[in-house]
């Protein structure tokens, strides 16, 4: 079968991100795309060879025949535009974060869920080699037991001033609590393969942005957080992301640094979005020191392995992960992770987390009340 495909959002994100694996992929034909704006739509349809555009994303649902969307839209609005997409049957692909809150991401779980559609949330940190191979050394049992992780994501696209819905609470929800801790959240939680308890979150909002394009004030969100999350196995975890840190590395100007300690070893690993992309580790009673643990052959595939942007290229556009996974689950009327369930995992855990930060970084459980005193 061909699964027939229309996408909403026209940035450089669904260019980049979603239009080369659905072009590339057998059974997938985007037939449809919807921007805000109509000569752009019209553009980014031109570019692509796609017969039908629109700017109503409603429209595009009545009047061409899908059998999935995808929705790489402002935060605002996922929750309506997935479920107008279920609604009517369609298998979705929603950007992360998943939703404003965990109200609007249990709606739409439980939506799928009775629609029995295949649903996807793009945490692409999970498939980048360096954190395939952190995943395997940990569950064949390099470290031993997980006793805490400590993961920063650095990033400096923060410091410029010009107005980023991004940073607006009505749009995003949140701010980096949710663009980029969102993605350690739910790696941290694959990684450690454990369930959170708590939650203790610091933030700041250290740049002061522009106004609206309108010229109207809001609610400018954090450009930093500094997250201890508890897991039910008592292991936690130290998760820092801040978009105002100055990353000397192109084309993103941003770092990944991830060490994890267990009762039997520790592992080490740093992807600098140049030419990095190395885990390194060492066991208790091995002597030696800290050893490169090359990342094996059959984990980096065909993706290059000289630069960061080219493997990332490669792992979304050729191999059989993410939208490309999400597109043969339908083909085969299979479930596929991480699916709207765990975005909507990942939503409780952020609204924790602006729960906390609100009330000066005092711990709260994950169902949003005062966590106790022993569990953080």
């Amino acid at each position: 079968m061909t699964v027939r495909v229309g996408v909403i959002g026209t940035s450089w994100w669904a260019d980049t991100m979603y239009l080369p694996p659905l072009s590339a992929h057998p059974d997938a034909e985007v037939v449809a795309v919807c921007g805000r704006r109509p000569e752009p739509a019209a553009a980014f349809a031109r570019t692509w060879d796609v017969t039908h555009h629109f700017t109503d994303p409603v429209a595009m649902y009545d009047e061409v025949e899908l059998d999935a969307v995808v929705i790489a839209t402002s935060n605002d609005s996922h929750h309506p535009l997935a479920l107008q997409a279920i609604g009517r049957g369609l298998h979705v692909l929603c950007e992360k974060p998943l939703a404003l809150d965990a109200d609007q991401g249990a709606e739409m779980a439980a939506a799928a869920d009775a629609a029995n559609v295949a649903t996807m949330v793009p945490f692409t940190y999970r498939y980048m080699p360096v954190n395939q191979w952190l995943k395997r050394l940990i569950s064949t049992g390099y470290v031993g037991r997980p006793l805490h992780m400590n993961a920063r994501y650095y990033t400096g696209f923060g410091f410029d001033t010009t107005y980023s819905w991004r940073f607006d609470r009505e749009i995003a929800g949140s701010g980096i609590i949710g663009d980029l801790g969102s993605h350690w959240i739910d790696l941290a939680r694959w990684l450690l393969d454990d369930t959170e308890v708590s939650i203790s979150a610091m933030t700041t909002n250290f740049v002061d942005r522009d106004p609206r394009p309108d010229g109207s004030a809001y609610d400018q969100v954090e450009d930093s957080v500094a997250m201890t999350v508890r897991y039910a196995s008592g292991a936690y975890a130290l998760l820092h992301t801040s978009a105002v840190c100055w990353e000397e590395t192109e084309p993103f100007g941003q770092t990944h640094h991830i060490e994890i300690h267990g009762d039997e070893g520790t592992l080490h690993a740093t992807c600098d979005w140049d030419t990095v992309q190395r885990v390194s580790g060492v066991r208790r009673g091995e002597g030696g020191g800290v050893k490169d643990l090359s990342i094996p052959d059959d984990i980096w595939g065909a993706a290059r392995r000289d630069v960061v942007h080219d493997t990332y290229r490669d792992v979304f556009r050729t191999t059989d992960v993410m939208t490309r996974a999400w597109i043969s689950a339908i083909e085969a009327g299979e479930t596929v992770r991480p699916s709207f369930r765990d975005g909507q995992a990942v939503q409780r855990v952020l609204d924790a987390a602006v729960n906390s930060a609100e009330n000066g970084g005092c711990a709260i459980s994950i169902d949003g009340e005062p966590a106790d005193s022993d569990s953080t």
